[in-house]
């Protein structure tokens, strides 16, 4: 158990006496993040980091060693009850406040994370006689294992002419609730039939601090393909599988909430577990993407909010309704209540450049990197940031996680095009920040190409802001300034603001995010000559886009058919 503070530097963060705090938790991928907020401004006051026990479960299952397949990432829900065990008492403690001020928490989470629970709630992996069944656990938002059950339910819904399938870009992905539901039913039907809810971890949690269940409308919008007030029709999920025509009837059903409401009031137990009042406000759950807009009071249509971390997801708001090829969902009230909230990513960002830092980076720059005390990114950055556009040779494709957006195939795969004897790490590693700007690039362009949504303004939230390579080469691709939120803590402020909202503090999240959030404008200008000699290599990451996804070369998919029969025979 590993828990960090940390002091905000916001403009005077001192508690008073007379103040109102609120806090946001973030649920991440690999731990959780508990945030003091101040109510009337939006100073942070500290924040405190539990890391997850069981970590993600991706090569075996902690609970019994057994090896897990190829695309699965698992984790354990009670390390997120942990979270607030730890991480909400130790954020308080630092920020030095009575917890008698706090008047309301909310929460986001990494979606879609699903989870089969009994009707009370409990998850079926704590249940002694299912805690060596994979299947009876978290599926993380990067379990891409459903690849074949994603496809066969697009096929259908393409071929019966669902409307609601043009609201997702034309496809659904494999990481969303349906598909997941399908591999459940299919792969482990006794725990299909023993599992009374399924349910999004951004819920499940709002159940764990209120004793309600709730299911809010960002995650029922994008992931549980919730349109117009219902999901999917029987008839369609009978014929996937006869035995999936009540998925939505038996296993989703429940009203939905929308986002800055009130979910209820903290129970006894959580309030044991947090250090907070009994009773204070809870916020209906969310999605850490769709927090993150008003933090940065980034919330009118046109703009786009990049949030960069392990993976990119691009959310924004418009006034009207659009198809936007590949994109991940169009959602009435997705984001803010009477716009339409659209969202696009990218699965893989810093977990691509975290791939070469551990796999293939030379052992003279790891010991340089220790010589000068400083990390392996910020020395393949300062390399990197020396070469001039174009000068590595390269194009990367950054399918090394699948493709979101556009394409939404997660069994894509990455490439490397121009690689000689000459090539050294720094090159391919500004080669892989390059692909996932240019992979944003397509996301903007398609949204462009709609005549209605286009992007108006760039702000970029996440771990990656504090990089100024990653962020200049961004800025320099897309050949647009980059605004950069103010907090270090997106999704947690945006939580933060949504519990005020819920607490009653504002009327509104407009109003809460007008008054707490914040961002800096156009603090990135894109360099003229190298967006002249991106836009030449882009042309080349296109070209190589559409060949290898969306045909006509299916390699990619073929050497991932030989490696999993390969895998499947060495079992």
């Amino acid at each position: 158990m590993t828990v960090s503070a940390n002091k905000s530097d916001s403009p005077d963060p001192s508690p008073g006496a007379g103040e109102s705090y609120v806090i946001g938790v973030d649920f991440g991928t690999l731990s959780g993040r508990a945030l003091v907020v101040r109510v009337r401004d939006g100073a942070e006051l500290a924040s405190a980091t539990h890391e997850y026990r069981h970590g993600v479960m991706d090569e075996v299952l902690a609970a019994t060693g057994e090896p897990l397949p190829p695309d699965w990432a698992l984790q354990d829900p009670r390390d997120y009850v942990h979270v607030l065990q730890h991480a909400v008492p130790a954020a308080i403690q630092r920020a030095g406040i009575d917890p008698a001020q706090v008047i309301g928490i909310g929460t986001d989470f990494t979606a879609c994370t699903v989870l089969p629970v009994l009707r009370d709630g409990t998850p079926l992996c704590t249940l002694p006689d299912l805690a060596g069944r994979p299947h009876a656990y978290v599926k993380l938002w990067k379990h891409h294992a459903a690849q074949p059950h994603a496809d066969r339910i697009n096929a259908l819904a393409e071929q019966r002419g669902e409307p609601w399938l043009a609201r997702y870009g034309g496809k659904i992905s494999s990481e969303w609730q349906f598909a997941k539901g399908l591999q459940l039913l299919e792969e482990d039907p006794e725990i299909y039939r023993r599992a009374e809810r399924w349910i999004e971890a951004a819920d499940w949690i709002i159940w764990q601090l209120c004793g309600t269940e709730t299911r809010n409308a960002c995650t029922a919008g994008y992931k549980g393909i919730y349109q117009d007030g219902h999901y999917p029709e029987r008839d369609f999920l009978a014929a996937l599988n006869p035995d999936f025509a009540g998925f939505a009837d038996d296993k989703l059903a429940h009203p939905v909430a929308q986002l800055g409401t009130l979910a209820g009031r903290l129970t006894a137990e959580a309030a044991g577990w947090t250090g907070l009042p009994e009773g204070i406000a809870v916020a209906v759950g969310n999605v850490d993407a769709h927090v993150t807009p008003p933090a940065a009071n980034a919330i009118a249509p046109g703009q786009m909010v990049a949030i960069m971390g392990t993976s990119t997801c691009h959310v924004m708001n418009a006034t009207g309704l659009a198809e936007v090829a590949g994109m991940c969902g169009a959602v009435h009230g997705g984001i803010v209540a009477g716009l339409w909230g659209y969202e696009a990513g990218q699965s893989g960002v810093g977990d691509i450049f975290a791939w070469l830092v551990e796999h293939a980076v030379p052992p003279a720059y790891v010991e340089e990197a220790s010589r000068r005390g400083i990390s392996l990114f910020a020395l393949l950055s300062e390399e990197a940031a020396e070469q001039p556009a174009g000068a590595h040779g390269l194009i990367a494709l950054d399918w090394l996680s699948g493709n979101r957006s556009v394409l939404v195939d997660h069994f894509l795969s990455g490439a490397i095009v121009g690689l000689t004897l000459a090539t050294r790490a720094p090159e391919i590693y500004r080669a892989l920040v390059e692909a996932t700007a240019f992979g944003t690039r397509v996301i903007i362009d398609a949204f462009a190409e709609t005549g209605t949504v286009a992007v108006t303004e760039l702000v970029i939230a996440g771990g990656l802001v504090k990089d100024p390579f990653v962020m200049q080469v961004y800025a320099d691709v897309l050949r647009r300034p980059l605004s950069l939120i103010t907090s270090d803590q997106g999704p947690a402020l945006g939580s933060a603001i949504h519990a005020a909202v819920a607490a009653g503090a504002y009327p509104a999240v407009p109003a809460a995010a007008a008054a707490m959030g914040g961002k800096r404008e156009a603090v990135y200008q894109p360099d003229r000559a190298s967006a002249d000699v991106y836009d030449e290599l882009y042309a080349e990451y296109v070209r190589l886009h559409d060949y290898f996804g969306r045909g006509p070369n299916e390699v990619m998919h073929r050497l991932r058919a030989i490696r999993d029969l390969s895998l499947i025979h060495i079992s």
